[in-house]
């Protein structure tokens, strides 16, 4: 199975959780009593649908083909006011980053953001009360007892935030694969063409010591990406969850540095104005094809309000200078 496949930021499940058990109209009886009150107990709460997160999960893919989640249903009630069980939850470990929505209205019911946090998708249904709760003055031995609730039926999507310290922003063949590749321990694919990364790739970026952050190379952008076009819209996605954002531009780009950064920020801020908040930080690729002339050539026409840092993957020119500056923006 290839990276790409491996890969799942979309599902879209049934979930139905268990309905409750049905309460007991039991009256008590035994060899001293032959027509005892009532003891019939209450039913058992049916089955939750809980999602939980997991650090472990980086992709949706073990949910993809699991397209109806069924969780138990409880107990009815017994004698002696004994409770029924109630019916097994169906946990969903789910990577950190995911949202759940309603699928046909689109609401967006909550979203999974640490480890071990737990949320019910959807709530079992309660059992209902057995017959000794409705034992008054007036009937002494009623015979009746509540059935339990219906479970609850709906289609949810699930959805995939990549959650890193660091997310790249660039075009396609700007660099961002083999950035990645050589300051943390990913491999990604790699290759001298448009659009090898067709999934976000993760990797844990070392810094001075005993400290790291998390970097995320997403897919290249394209012009028009914030309006759907191509894959844009599922790219976009990933980085609202970044801290930072570095924009990377090539030294060989046919425009120049601060046209090409201009038009990423430009497709970012028309998918989400609030990614203007994030800090940003300008890397400019592939820079050892240039000598100190053409350097301090563009240094002259670089974007005045982004600090920005001339690298090579590559050559591995810069790259301790970026991550300095990559981390003073996370820790700051």
């Amino acid at each position: 199975m290839s990276q790409g496949s491996n890969f799942v930021d979309y599902v879209k499940i049934c979930c139905r959780s268990g309905k409750g058990g049905p309460g007991s109209a039991h009256l008590h009886r035994d060899k001293m009593t032959s027509t005892g009150g009532p003891d019939g107990g209450d039913g058992g709460r049916g089955g939750h649908i809980i999602l939980k997160g997991n650090p472990q999960f980086w992709t949706l893919l073990h949910l993809k083909y699991r397209k109806h989640i069924i969780a138990e249903d409880g107990l009815s009630g017994s004698s002696s006011t004994s409770t029924g069980k109630s019916g097994k939850d169906e946990v969903l470990e789910v990577p950190l980053g995911t949202i759940a929505k309603d699928a046909e209205t689109g609401e967006v019911l909550f979203e999974i953001t640490n480890e071990g946090e737990t949320k019910i998708l959807t709530a079992g249904g309660r059992g209902g009360l057995g017959n000794w709760h409705f034992k008054s003055s007036t009937q002494q031995t009623p015979r009746f007892a509540q059935p339990g609730e219906a479970g609850t039926e709906r289609w949810v999507v699930l959805e995939l935030k990549v959650l890193a310290d660091v997310g790249l922003v660039g075009f396609p063949n700007a660099g961002k694969s083999t950035l990645l590749s050589v300051v943390s321990a990913a491999k990604p694919e790699i290759a001298d063409y448009a659009f090898t990364t067709l999934v976000p790739n993760l990797g844990i970026v070392s810094y001075r010591g005993d400290k790291s952050f998390v970097m995320a190379d997403i897919p290249g952008i394209i012009e028009g990406a914030s309006k759907g076009k191509g894959l844009g819209y599922r790219f976009l996605r990933h980085i609202e969850r970044n801290s930072v954002l570095l924009f990377m531009v090539p030294a060989d780009t046919n425009r120049s540095i601060t046209e090409e950064y201009e038009i990423l920020k430009r497709e970012l801020k028309a998918y989400n104005s609030e990614l203007m908040q994030k800090p940003h930080i300008l890397a400019v690729t592939k820079s050892d094809m240039l000598d100190e002339e053409l350097k301090n050539e563009m240094k002259a026409d670089l974007p005045t309000n982004i600090p920005t840092i001339f690298i090579s993957s590559v050559a591995q020119k810069g790259l301790t200078e970026l991550k300095d500056l990559l981390w003073a923006a996370i820790a700051g």
